[in-house]
């Protein structure tokens, strides 16, 4: 019989796998890791996260900058947070040890390819990437995203989603390097606007620059005009 001559769904949840006592189980195992990332991470601030590949190599320019980058963040008195692994993630933390603030990883548990550095002063270990992200979004006060994949991407559009729909203060969202962006930005800016289905303003939630200054530039101007009514100490440009 083909299918479209039956009822594909006939049976009840319960005798198609859904497991109650795991449900229940599963959502303790949430609680916890959004508890223990809120009681860790709380007096970590400001903090500037890093997102990007895995993948990209040490020799590589972009693992260089993001070194260099989360660096003089460091320096000028910005905890970094990345998410702990190999490629980008460990050139942001270990370019913040090398920096007099906080390294910070919220690492996740693969099947393959992420491995923790050994370059945070924060070592945080998710199962589920949605309360990893949820520490992302609530301890950053911007966002530098380097070249990367699919989870890269992940995390940039949800972060755009979530200030476009007013769910997270408006602050910066960098795309750093022009060579690596652009075609996106373009795609964006024709197919997305073009379509009707993104405004030419939703479009300057991201911005894209292709140096170390610029982002330095972009993070103080934000931080000076949001935060200097309570301005942190160890802040100095």
């Amino acid at each position: 019989m083909h299918w479209k001559e039956k009822k594909i769904v006939s049976a009840p949840s319960s005798e198609i796998g859904f497991d109650k006592a795991k449900a229940s189980w599963d959502i303790m195992k949430i609680s916890s890791e959004l508890v223990e990332g809120y009681e860790r991470l709380d007096k970590i601030s400001p903090a500037i996260s890093i997102f990007g590949s895995a993948r990209i190599s040490e020799d590589d320019k972009y693992y260089e900058d993001t070194v260099e980058l989360a660096k003089s963040l460091s320096n000028h008195g910005f905890a970094v947070i990345t998410g702990g692994g190999p490629g980008i993630m460990e050139a942001g933390n270990k370019g913040a040890q090398q920096g007099s603030c906080s390294s910070v990883g919220l690492n996740i548990t693969l099947p393959h390819e992420q491995k923790p550095n050994s370059y945070q002063d924060v070592f945080l270990i998710y199962r589920y990437f949605f309360t990893r992200k949820a520490m992302f979004i609530k301890h950053s006060m911007s966002y530098i995203v380097m070249p990367g994949g699919f989870g890269t991407l992940d995390e940039l559009f949800d972060i755009t989603t979530l200030i476009q729909t007013g769910k997270k203060a408006k602050m910066p969202i960098i795309l750093y390097g022009k060579d690596f962006w652009s075609g996106l930005m373009e795609w964006i800016k024709t197919t997305l606007v073009q379509k009707g289905v993104v405004s030419k303003e939703e479009v300057n939630l991201l911005t894209l620059v292709d140096s170390i200054d610029e982002v330095l530039e972009i993070v103080a101007e934000h931080y000076m005009n949001t935060y200097s009514s309570k301005a942190h100490s160890k802040i100095v440009f």
